[in-house]
Formats: C-alpha cells, structure tokens, sequence
C-alpha cells in the first residue's frame, strides 16, 4: 500500500473509531438509563453492575460495526470531497478502485474481527454477563443451568434433567426426573420423551417410572401422562429463546439439529445460525456501498450528507434485514436464504452505483 493508500486508510480508520465509539457510547448510556434502576432495585452491588455492562460491550460492538463503517466511508469521502482531494486524485490520474482499495481491504478485515467477536468472544462474555446478572444481581442462585441442549434444574428432592426447550410449544424434551432422600440417595427415575407446560404444570408424556424404594433392584411402570410438581417457570427457560443471538453457530447449529430430531420446527434457529455469518459481511457490504454513493455525490459531499445518507441507507437495510429474518424464523422462506438475501440486495446496489460512478 503506498502513500496515497496509507493516507485513505489512516483517515478511515479514525472515523470508524470515532462513529463505532459514539454508537457503543449512546447505546451504553441508553441500557445503562433502562437497567441500572432495576438492578439497584434487585440490590445489585455498583462493582458488580459496571461489570456487566462491561461484558456486553462485545455485544454492542457486534450490533453497531456495519452502520458504524458506513457512516465512516461516506464521511470519510464527503470531507475528502469537500476538501477537494477527491477531485485532485481523479485528475493525477487515480482510478475509483485505487481509492476504494485501502477501504474495501479494511472493511474486509473489520468483517474478519467482527466474524470472530460474535463465534469466540460474545458467547463467552454472554455467559459471564448472564451469571452476574442471575446470581450477583438479582441473586436468584445457581439452581437451574440453562445451556443449549443441557438443561439441569434442581427443585427439593428433585433434579430434572432435559435435552431440550421448544418456547412456541412451551415444551421440554428428552426428560429424566430423579427424586432423591434426604440422603441424596435415589428413590425413582422418570425418563419421558417430552414435558409439556400446561395450566401452571409439567405434564409428562409416555412416561417410564422407575421405583428404587422397593429393595434390591427396581419396579417399572408405564405412565400415559404424569403431573411434574415442579418450580421450574417457562419464562426462566425463555432465557434459551431471548439470547440465542449470543450464542455461536456451531452452538446453534446442534440445537437445531436437535429441535428437528425432536419433531420441532427449527427455522428460528436455522436463520438465527446462518445469520452468524451473514452480519459480519453486512459490515463490508456497507463500505462496498458506501464508497460509490459518497463518490457519485462528491460535488454535494460532506458532513450533513454523509450523515444523512448513512441514517437513510442503514434504516433501509435495518428493515429489510429484519423483514426477511422474521420470514426466515416463521418458515415462510428458507433460513439460509433469509440471512443472506440483504447482503445480496445491497451489495447488488453497490455493484450498480459503482458503474454508474465508472460511467
């Protein structure tokens, strides 16, 4: 990268840090505004509270990159144009592409990082953030462990264990119920295909019980249908359902696999673990679109266009994405086409506007 390379570069690297750290910043004051009341209410310790809001900073780093490079490129070129740099290396001779390069190189690594952010470090910092939030905050203790495809909750004499949670149906599946003594010794065993929340109560279908309180070995019976005395809530297992976008692909993906073995509609999953790949390139979607649009109105270029027009193409993209995942999530079209179809809309739009530019 020459000269003029390493100048675009550094330009745009300044503005990605100033437009990405103002983002993270509004969106930390505004959860900060929303959460901090309730976890002081909840009695929550200061140390503990700035703590988890400082593990969800990968998160908002995730959801803010791709508008924060867009607005980036189109400033970055706007205070080029306005400056009448842009001009001056079209006349020595330098082409669209050379002036694009630095950036669409960056952009490319920024989609790299943020591809990395969302598969290795948010799902960490998820969980960091949702046990302070459970046990330091809210102190509702460590008694239910809600992992994917291994949940455990234990409630008295009694630990379920459970391979999965389908929240449209408000159904468990793959349960095993152990009652214990006093002496944590086991009294029966309840292995059930599925548990269904109905009325305030586990319902058991086609249950196997087993009975060790009898002697020596076991006595086994069949059950049509049992009622679970648990105090387990379907809004505790929704924890699965509101923060599958914190979870990684691989993750996603065994979950879904699961859901469908288990006769359950996956799409939500399926579009939400196809999406894991498909929003890190939004990000260099953005800058391939921003770039032709900032230079195909360089003459009005600027601050106020800059901003204008990464606030209307952002909203627009915002909106088509979350149609079309929605559409994903309910089955009505393909999960992988759902998350990959915004990035091709727009990136189709970049191409256009880029050879309208070169004409």
């Amino acid at each position: 990268m020459g000269i003029l390379g390493r100048y675009i570069a550094v330009a745009w690297l300044k503005m990605v840090g100033l437009c990405l750290g103002s983002f993270i910043s509004l969106y930390l004051v505004l959860d900060m505004m929303d959460k901090i009341p309730r976890f002081l209410k909840a009695g929550g310790a200061l140390p503990d509270i700035l703590i988890f809001f400082l593990y969800k900073i990968p998160e908002m780093i995730g959801q803010t990159a791709p508008f924060s490079l867009l607005m980036a490129t189109l400033l970055t070129l706007g205070i080029l144009s306005r400056n009448s740099e842009i001009i001056a290396m079209r006349s020595c001779g330098v082409s669209l592409i050379r002036i694009a390069q630095p950036m669409l190189l960056l952009g490319a690594a920024a989609s790299v990082l943020l591809l990395f952010n969302a598969e290795v470090v948010v799902p960490d910092s998820y969980q960091q953030m949702d046990y302070i939030e459970r046990v330091k905050i809210k102190k509702q203790g460590e008694n239910a462990v809600f992992r994917r495809n291994n949940i455990w909750f234990r409630s008295d004499a009694q630990i379920v264990q459970a391979q999965l949670f389908d929240p449209p149906s408000k159904t468990l599946g793959g349960v095993v119920v152990w009652s214990l003594d006093k002496n944590m010794n086991p009294v029966s065993r309840v292995d059930a295909p599925k548990a269904s929340y109905r009325e305030g109560v586990w319902r058991l279908t086609d249950a196997v019980v087993k009975d060790f309180s009898a002697g020596p070995g076991f006595v086994q019976k069949q059950v049509a249908q049992m009622d679970l005395p648990l105090k387990l809530k379907v809004d505790d297992l929704k924890v699965l359902d509101n923060n599958a976008d914190n979870l990684s692909y691989q993750q996603l993906r065994e979950y879904a696999e699961n859901l469908a073995k288990g006769g359950y509609h996956a799409y939500r999953y399926q579009t939400m673990m196809h999406a894991k790949f498909s929003a890190p390139v939004a990000a260099f979607i953005m800058v391939l679109l921003g770039i032709p649009f900032a230079i195909k109105n360089s003459r009005s270029g600027g601050i106020a266009l800059g901003i204008g027009a990464s606030v209307a193409i952002g909203f627009a993209f915002f909106v088509v994405n979350a149609v079309l995942l929605s559409y994903g999530r309910s089955g009505v079209i393909p999960p992988l086409l759902a998350a990959w179809s915004p990035n091709l809309i727009f990136s189709v739009g970049g191409i256009w506007l880029a050879l309208k530019v070169k004409s």
